[in-house]
């Protein structure tokens, strides 16, 4: 498993593979996986946290499921652009999965994700109670959706050539 960047991230996911999203909670791991165009992120169903292991494993299925070749993680950055707590748990999260899986990480600043999936949840008109269950995946939706925003502008010509710089890709020993 590699932490790689958002420009090397198209090829770890060539062969109909799709990106997933991740936001970590203390409680919950939300969950959104893109389409095989790399357009538009789809909620899935929380992961409700119970010790890592058992998280891991779930984790892991449903990524084997949704045929996933990178994850892409929230990294929750403070507004000062300062690593807190909460950037340190996501950062051990990431070193733990590297036990268990070949799949690489690339970590997005989440600032404000989950205040955004809050607004959209209640501009839908989401009881509070329906919104606590959503928040976390709404959130992945939103971490996963910059990322594939990002990659589209890549495509579209911001894209810096490396020039002969060598890029792990899935198939080096990274």
């Amino acid at each position: 498993m590699a932490i790689i960047t958002i420009e090397q991230l198209p090829a770890w996911l060539a062969d109909g593979r799709t990106l997933a999203g991740l936001d970590l909670g203390d409680k919950t791991i939300g969950v959104a996986v893109s389409d095989r165009g790399f357009a538009f992120a789809h909620p899935r169903p929380v992961i409700m946290r119970k010790k890592f292991s058992l998280d891991a494993a779930v984790l892991l299925a449903l990524l084997k499921k949704e045929n996933v070749g990178a994850v892409a993680i929230g990294l929750p950055i403070n507004m000062d652009g300062s690593e807190g707590p909460r950037a340190q748990k996501s950062r051990a999260f990431v070193r733990n999965m590297a036990q268990l899986s070949d799949l690489p990480f690339v970590f997005w600043d989440e600032r404000l994700s989950t205040v955004a999936a809050e607004r959209t949840l209640i501009e839908m008109d989401f009881s509070r109670a329906k919104r606590a269950g959503k928040i976390d995946s709404a959130a992945a939706a939103f971490i996963l959706q910059g990322v594939l925003d990002r990659l589209q502008s890549l495509d579209s010509g911001d894209r810096t050539e490396l020039g002969g710089q060598a890029e792990a890709g899935p198939n080096d020993d990274a």
